[in-house]
């Protein structure tokens, strides 16, 4: 992909209100998220297991990025954890702030642009495969929702970005 796609900035924003300024006193949790489509081009979202915060909510699959770790290996990482695949390539594709009411997110959506495998579940959660433009319908999580914009742009250039 080229065409002056410049990476976004994920750097915290300064908060202004009070409640976000408490929020916001512990570091943001990074979280890298992978935009892998198939054929048909529909695009891979994971439903969020019992136990965990948002529980039976869909997202797109990812992780956390830990201490010292680039973003492109937590990414890599995360999806061959969860997935099974293997990442060749990805694009940074949009990356914002997220403020729940318990905890500050950074949300960083990547475009998987070559990776191997099929995707599978190996951590026990529901996958599904999603035409872009159903994604509003598809119960996403209410943080994951400004990715679908950004997803509508690529959608058509993104078919066929599975190799082997």
């Amino acid at each position: 992909m080229d065409g002056g796609w410049a990476e976004p900035d994920c750097q915290p924003s300064p908060c202004h209100s009070p409640l976000l300024r408490m929020i916001v006193q512990r570091p943001p949790a990074h979280v890298l998220a992978g935009a892998i489509f198939d054929e048909q081009g529909r695009v891979l979202i994971a439903q969020r297991p019992p136990g965990k915060h948002l529980a039976g909510g869909w997202e797109f699959p990812g992780g956390k990025l830990e201490p010292g770790e680039e973003r492109i290996e937590a990414l890599t990482r995360e999806l061959e954890e969860e997935l099974g695949i293997t990442v060749h390539s990805a694009e940074p594709l949009i990356c914002y702030e997220h403020f729940y009411p318990d905890r500050h997110v950074v949300l960083d959506l990547w475009l998987v642009t070559k990776y191997t495998g099929i995707p599978q579940s190996l951590e026990g959660q529901p996958l599904q495969w999603v035409a872009v433009n159903d994604l509003e319908k598809a119960g996403l999580l209410d943080a994951d929702k400004p990715m679908i914009p950004a997803l509508q742009r690529v959608e058509a250039w993104a078919l066929g970005c599975r190799i082997g």
